[in-house]
């Protein structure tokens, strides 16, 4: 079964933690290949997510104008079409690109103006998440959750928390999920990543989003496991990522995806960031196929899994469901 080819989702996706080398050149001409791949590259085995996001400030940095944004959405969009990905959600949080005094609407409107131009030229289909984060204050994530309602109509969908978990409570962002929970607008949260299940239990409760970013951490908690599968709550899992991050999970074999697939979870595989992550979707898969075992029916059910989780309208999900069942098929 060749991977690169066969069609793929993917829900969780950072776009200013997912510059190619490419992109970063034109952006920044002085920054040498071996620079990149030590500063703008996390390492290959970080001490916790506290030392994984401190590289996550150079993508954006470089992406504080209408046009580094839009050379970062369309070289992103470069890298989906080759990786054989046909539906992304990408994120990003609108509030860290204002330092050379563009609108906080402008900065929306340039990624999604962007990937309207590049869904026509690709045919990748795309949706945008707005982030706050965990260290922002109450104010700024009532500002990015008014975003989203701004926005809606356009290509942007949900609000998500991303972040320092372990280094922030989650308090100054209750008021921003109640909002969209009253305004009928897309929620998922980061959780159980850089803390434990607690964390994950804690996001259920004050947040109540529709979907968890990695939950891999979930697995220490029978109950918690019991609870998303008998709530179908999906998770977006990021298994290269979380190895490099979270320090009990030594290898690969060690990632609890598999468990939590068997297990009867709702969840799909993801890169998380292409930058700091230095990966594709294809080679997470290369990896289940390698480590695990996984075929075509681990794929093709957790690609429907994750088509039926998206953010996006039923008309959508049924054309890529005939995309993915199709090209299964014939796998």
């Amino acid at each position: 079964m060749e991977l690169r080819s066969l069609p793929k989702v993917e829900l969780h996706l950072h776009l200013d933690c997912s510059l190619s080398y490419e992109a970063v050149s034109r952006l920044a001409p002085e920054v040498s290949r071996e620079e990149y791949d030590r500063d703008y590259v996390a390492p290959a085995r970080c001490t916790g997510l506290p030392d994984f996001l401190i590289r996550a400030a150079k993508g954006f940095q470089l992406m504080q104008s209408e046009t580094s944004l839009e050379v970062v959405t369309e070289d992103l969009f470069r890298q989906l079409d080759a990786d054989g990905i046909i539906y992304a959600e990408i994120r990003f949080a609108p509030l860290l690109h204002l330092g050379q005094g563009v609108p906080v609407e402008r900065v929306v409107e340039a990624v999604d103006r962007t990937m309207e131009r590049m869904i026509s030229k690709t045919g990748i289909e795309a949706r945008l998440i707005l982030c706050t984060l965990r260290h922002f204050t109450e104010a700024q994530s009532m500002a990015t959750v008014k975003l989203v309602e701004e926005f809606r109509g356009s290509r942007v969908v949900a609000l998500d928390i991303a972040g320092d978990e372990a280094g922030f409570p989650l308090d100054a962002h209750i008021g921003a999920y109640r909002y969209a929970r009253e305004r009928g607008l897309f929620r998922t949260a980061h959780a159980g990543e850089g803390l434990g299940p607690e964390s994950v239990w804690e996001t259920l409760r004050l947040l109540a989003p529709e979907r968890i970013g990695h939950g891999t951490r979930c697995i220490e908690d029978s109950e918690l496991v019991n609870h998303l599968q008998r709530e179908q709550i999906h998770l977006e899992m990021c298994p290269s990522s979380n190895v490099q991050i979270v320090p009990s999970l030594r290898d690969w074999a060690e990632h609890p995806i598999d468990r939590l697939y068997r297990a009867g979870l709702h969840l799909n595989v993801n890169t998380d960031s292409r930058m700091l992550t230095p990966t594709t979707l294809t080679r997470e898969y290369e990896t289940l196929r390698a480590v695990f075992g996984w075929g075509t029916e681990e794929f093709l059910r957790t690609n429907l899994m994750a088509i039926e989780a998206a953010f996006v309208e039923d008309a959508v999900k049924e054309k890529l469901r005939g995309a993915v069942t199709g090209a299964y098929a014939l796998a």
